[in-house]
């Protein structure tokens, strides 16, 4: 009976701090919704940003994403937001989606512009940048680097002549025709 005792009072323990460790790290997170106005931004693409992203300005959280849906008539990403009562955004503010880092996570990053007119609650965001793909941006340079005629390095500031055989500097014999029938291996390639 005396063990049974132990092993309740040290489970009791280990709920409250494992209590403890949830309530310190929701506190400190910043993981709490903003209470606020509510402002709309639309993207052609939102790269993964959902419900719940963090808004931020300077890397400092302002507001959350509240909703992200797709409009109907234009085929934009609409994405909804509250921002907190005490900052106060102009007319000309500008948004874009970031990452946190390469391994994913979404924000919304606000620039805020020069204007005296503010944003009024349910306003829209005019300026706005869509997400970089980076799996695109790293496909157009993997398939810009190894193109183009295979020029990889060291004659990069020199013309080609585009669908002309080169011709040979003075004083240096033509190759010989590359024989296809011979193979790689065996004279047929360069």
């Amino acid at each position: 009976m005396r063990s049974n005792v132990i092993e309740t009072v040290l489970g009791a323990v280990v709920l409250v701090v494992a209590a403890f460790f949830l309530y310190f790290a929701y506190t400190t997170a910043n993981v709490r919704a903003v209470s606020g106005y509510a402002l709309q931004a639309r993207f052609a693409s939102t790269g993964g940003l959902t419900a719940g992203n963090d808004v931020r300005i300077s890397g400092v959280k302002v507001g959350s994403v509240t909703k992200a849906y797709l409009d109907p008539k234009t085929y934009q990403a609409v994405i909804e937001m509250q921002i907190d009562n005490t900052v106060q955004l102009p007319t000309d503010t500008s948004a874009g989606i970031a990452s946190e880092s390469l391994l994913g996570g979404k924000f919304l990053n606000l620039q805020p512009g020069g204007e005296d007119e503010m944003l009024k609650p349910g306003g829209r965001i005019q300026y706005t940048q869509s997400a970089v793909n980076l799996e695109d941006l790293l496909g157009r340079f993997i398939f810009s680097a190894g193109g183009s005629g295979g020029n990889k390095g060291g004659d990069a500031g020199q013309q080609q002549n585009q669908g002309q055989p080169a011709s040979p500097s003075p004083g240096q014999q033509p190759a010989p025709k590359a024989d296809p029938s011979k193979g790689l291996l065996n004279g047929g390639g360069k």
